[in-house]
């Protein structure tokens, strides 16, 4: 038997079984049985996927079970990339569920639909027909709108935030729908293999390729198509939001590839400089807009626009250089494309789990109202620490290895010819430098403001540790980005697999050589040197710094407050003026005064607040015009009945009209 579609079928069982589970157990058992369920579920699932990235393919077809249809599976390795990626991420997450649900978030509902949505995951990438793919990414976005709508009635702003996500993922569905529609008609059938096959008009493929990028694109959450993604995942619970950033949005990149580089056999080139502006553009954006919330989650929201969109830059780079005939750069870009997408998986968790944690302890996600936290939560802050330098690409974090990939195959991609690829491969060198300076600025803030120093805030001051199993699933998270860090030569055979365009590196346990173009780089060294590095020079400070008894000269000013300490906000502060034309925030100052005197201030209050640009300018018109659109309508639709009586007669008059001047 194929171990990959008994492990495939395993995954499935399990997960429907724990839905049931969830749906008929009793409160007290209830968490803990989905939670173990589902990890038991993305187990199997990474068991399937490192399968197939093994060369074990596996097919199934049930040609009566969907009508017109039917239902039929594959599972390939750049599917077993994804269904891999997403099993890992639903064991860290089923794990620290089992705590994390117990308050407040273990309804029958809501723990039915999470193993749901994870078998849903799972599914989307092994679907082979249009048919099946279209229900698997139905039933995905349902599931996870139902888990962002979990704690509706706690906070109006859950409600908004799942209005969004419904609106722009459904939006995307259609427009991914319509896509592979027009493709399965020029085709004469439904399935992937019919797809390969087809010969379609320069304009047709061009059609099916721009609705499917942009549907993808805003599973994927890039701009600017990004706007449900920093309210829906600060929303959802932190384990579901964990789900999503991690996993989820990864099925947006696994849309965009499948269709550009596999089903249609690659494109224009033009295609792939779209591809990698919008990415350029996201991962520039996204990490500014990171840089300046101070909000935990919606911080983290961010960053995934931003790490998805520097995969996209790996992507639009592949396909470049792929329609090019420079295969072996095109190899190393989706190489790095796709691990990142491991990469990003790995700390992402990580982070959200944390920041979860710190939700769970203090009640809040303000960056402002927190710190203090590295004595009252030690393990959680070693945790987030990790997770930040993974997220920040600087070696040896988990992040550096795929974006030096990254970075070597634009690079050596500048002397390639053509004008486009001269002025592109330059702007994306570019943009990948200033992503990694400021993601390195955002968490610092994160990690500094949130858990070091004095603690601003009476939540941050009684703050508690999380339960054992919260702590398990972020450690299992902890380990991942270290060995990926580490060890990163483990996964590359695989990652290459997925590429399906050959190995571009030579890959040792301790060295990694580029094949084909120059470049090396050996993480595990690089790791080694940098733990002995700090480790002497916190051994030389000890040991030639002379301790002191008294407490340092303060100026007469006593010790220092929490008051005087940097918050997240006038941290930012220095990175806000520098881009300030980008982010255009928006500063309000109310000066209240003494009734005996208006030279006398009783108060000052000040808010700055940087509100997101592309909404404001995209989608507040849109929304301005849908509002005047129903409030027209409300003066048509009146209630009258002579009024309806009189619309009926004119559309029936007009009618008779037409057709008497026309036939």
């Amino acid at each position: 038997m194929n171990p990959a579609g008994v492990s495939a079928a395993v995954a499935v069982a399990v997960g429907l079984a724990s839905a049931a589970a969830g749906f008929v157990l009793p409160r007290r058992a209830r968490a803990a049985v989905v939670g173990a369920g589902t990890a038991l579920t993305g187990a199997a699932g990474l068991v399937a996927g490192v399968t197939a990235l093994g060369g074990r393919t596996w097919s199934v077809s049930w040609p009566g079970l969907l009508p017109l249809s039917g239902v039929s599976f594959t599972l390939d390795a750049l599917g077993g990339l994804f269904v891999a990626v997403t099993g890992a991420v639903s064991v860290a997450a089923g794990i620290y569920g089992i705590g994390y649900a117990r308050h407040g978030l273990d309804s029958r509902v809501t723990q039915a639909v999470f193993p749901l949505f994870v078998v849903a995951m799972l599914l989307v990438p092994t679907a082979a027909s249009v048919g099946t793919f279209a229900v698997c990414w139905e039933l995905m976005a349902l599931t996870s709108l139902l888990l962002v709508l979990a704690e509706h009635r706690r906070r109006p702003a859950v409600a908004s935030a799942g209005r969004w996500y419904a609106v722009m993922t459904h939006l995307g569905f259609v427009t991914v729908l319509i896509g592979l529609m027009v493709f399965a008609a020029h085709a004469g059938a439904d399935s992937f293999t019919a797809l390969r096959a087809a010969h379609l008009p320069g304009t047709a493929r061009d059609l099916v390729f721009v609705l499917t990028l942009a549907g993808f694109a805003s599973k994927a959450g890039i701009l600017p198509l990004h706007a449900w993604l920093p309210r829906a995942h600060p929303e959802a619970p932190s384990h579901v939001s964990a789900l999503m950033s991690a996993a989820m949005v990864n099925l947006g990149v696994y849309g965009i590839v499948r269709v550009g580089l596999d089903l249609t056999g690659g494109g224009p080139r033009w295609w792939w400089l779209v591809v990698l502006a919008l990415g350029a553009a996201s991962a520039v954006y996204g990490i500014l807009q990171a840089a300046m919330n101070t909000d935990l989650k919606r911080l983290l929201g961010y960053s995934t626009t931003e790490n998805l969109g520097l995969v996209l830059v790996g992507v639009g780079a592949a396909g470049l250089f792929a329609s090019s005939g420079q295969r072996v750069l095109a190899g190393v870009a989706l190489a790095a494309a796709l691990l990142h997408v491991v990469n990003h998986a790995a700390f992402k968790t990580l982070l959200f789990l944390a920041a979860g944690s710190v939700l769970h302890a203090t009640g809040t996600r303000d960056l402002d109202a927190l710190g203090g936290l590295r004595t009252r939560m030690p393990v959680t802050t070693g945790l987030f620490g990790v997770g930040a330098l993974a997220a920040s690409a600087l070696p040896p974090g988990t992040a550096f290895v795929s974006e030096w990939l990254l970075l070597q195959a634009l690079v050596h991609g500048l002397p390639a010819s053509g004008v486009a690829t001269a002025i592109a491969m330059p702007v994306a060198v570019a943009a990948v430098a200033l992503t990694a300076g400021l993601a390195v600025a955002t968490f610092v803030k994160a990690f500094g403001v949130g858990f070091l120093a004095r603690p601003r805030g009476a939540a941050a001051e009684h703050a508690h540790e999380s339960p054992a199993t919260m702590l398990a699933g972020m450690g299992l998270a902890a380990l991942a980005c270290v060995a990926l860090a580490v060890v990163p030569t483990l996964v590359l055979p695989g990652v290459a697999a997925a590429s399906g365009l050959g190995n571009p590196t030579d890959a040792g346990l301790v060295t990694l050589r580029l094949s084909g173009v120059a470049g090396s780089l050996s993480p595990l060294l690089l790791a080694a040197g940098v733990l002995v590095a700090v480790i002497a020079v916190l051994a030389a400070a000890r040991a030639f710094v002379a301790r002191r008894a008294a407490r340092l000269w303060d100026c007469g000013g006593g010790p220092m407050s929490a008051r005087m300490e940097y918050t997240a906000t006038s941290f930012a502060e220095p990175l806000q003026r520098v881009f300030d034309n980008v982010v255009q925030p928006e500063t309000d100052v109310d000066v209240d005064h003494h009734d005996e005197s208006r030279y006398l201030v009783q108060a000052v209050a000040y808010r700055r607040r940087v509100p997101d640009r592309v909404e404001r300018r995209l989608y507040q018109p849109v929304l301005a015009a849908a509002l005047a659109w129903g409030a027209a309508g409300r003066r048509l639709a009146n209630g009258s009945v002579h009024r309806y009586l009189g619309y009926g007669f004119s559309t029936l008059c007009a009618v008779l009209i037409l057709l008497a001047v026309t036939r």
